[in-house]
């Protein structure tokens, strides 16, 4: 009986990347695929430069796993030529994997954004994203429900997908656009670890809503989605800690994706006779859970300019009879130039 659900479980994650090819990639670190979730984000950080590389892999357990790796640049353009605006600019490219059809996406995307100052505490933010993509299979050889005779799977029964299913790689234009709105509040006073600090923002990706070409006999529209997120970090005065709960949620045609959770961050000092880290480090413990699907614990370390980041899926949606509640693991490794905690508050906020 065991083994029956796992073939079928195998079988319907292998239906599943099919009907999954048309929604979009995601990983759990949300706040590290900055121009995934918002071209406005690109440049907002503090720094001059930043490159970050995340991967993830998904439902190994079950022998198909789906792999996304994903690498990101952004930087600062034209800083000091205008009093109250800045022009940052970025590129990120990602290849997915999904499952048994190892239907793959490879895309790259340009990012710019500009960043105007309405107060000393206010900034708004607009960013425009394009770029192209591939999609294809990778394995032709799959097994279809109708194959199955009665009593088990019959490989010689025709699945009749031959003459349908497009196998070729198919190439397509995508567009994107949102907005940000960041608040510092960081009194003379207080140390750097002490500010409050917010962003919030909205975005549209697949604006132009790119033809799929699955099928030889039709060809469908990638649908728009709509993608609202934010971010808090909340200084406790006198413990060297802050509180940074965030949130994130997707929504393209029926799909909905939703993520809520936060981190406890203690920043490390070089005094410490405990630790023995030099003085720009910090630690983030916490995680999130995304709604139906999985928790997320994760843990975080920067030291000075980079920042490792780890978390694992714990899978509770209807798959977790299959995947026996494994879902997957996903590392973040960010860069950023000059070290974000000269300038006060770190990397993350």
């Amino acid at each position: 009986m065991r083994k029956t659900k796992h073939k079928i479980g195998v079988l319907l994650l292998a239906l599943f990347s099919f009907a999954g090819a048309a929604q979009d990639v995601h990983f759990s670190q949300f706040y590290e695929t900055p121009q995934l979730i918002n071209p406005a984000l690109t440049g907002d950080f503090n720094g001059d430069i930043r490159a970050i590389i995340n991967y993830r892999e998904q439902w190994k357990t079950i022998g198909n796993p789906f792999q996304t790796s994903m690498f990101s640049f952004d930087a600062g353009v034209i800083k000091k030529k205008w009093a109250r605006a800045v022009l940052n600019a970025g590129i990120m490219a990602y290849n997915d994997k999904a499952g048994a059809s190892q239907f793959g996406t490879t895309q790259v995307n340009v990012s710019v954004s500009a960043r105007v100052s309405v107060s000393e505490k206010h900034k708004i933010s607009a960013g425009l994203q394009g770029g192209f993509a591939q999609k294809g299979i990778g394995n032709s050889e799959l097994s279809w429900s109708n194959q199955f005779n009665g009593d088990a799977y019959d490989p010689n029964i025709s699945s009749g997908e031959e003459a349908l299913l497009n196998t070729e790689p198919f190439f397509y234009g995508d567009f994107a656009t949102g907005l940000s709105w960041s608040f510092v509040n960081k009194p003379k006073n207080m140390a750097s670890n002490d500010k409050i600090t917010a962003n919030v923002g909205v975005a549209l990706f697949h604006v132009n809503k790119p033809k799929q070409e699955f099928y030889f006999d039709e060809l469908e529209n990638l649908y728009s989605k709509m993608v609202i997120h934010g971010k808090t970090s909340i200084g406790l005065r006198g413990v060297n800690m802050a509180i940074i709960p965030s949130f994130y949620m997707a929504i393209q045609n029926t799909a909905k994706e939703i993520n809520a959770g936060g981190f406890v961050k203690y920043r490390l000092k070089e005094e410490s006779k405990h630790t023995g880290l030099i003085k720009e480090a910090a630690i983030y413990l916490g995680g999130h859970y995304r709604v139906g699907d999985a928790f997320i614990p994760s843990l975080f370390l920067d030291v000075a300019n980079f920042s490792l980041g780890v978390s694992y899926d714990l899978n509770i949606s209807g798959l977790k009879e299959v995947t026996q509640g494994n879902g997957g693991i996903e590392i973040s490794l960010r860069y950023i130039n000059p070290n974000p905690y000269k300038g006060g508050g770190g990397a993350m906020f």
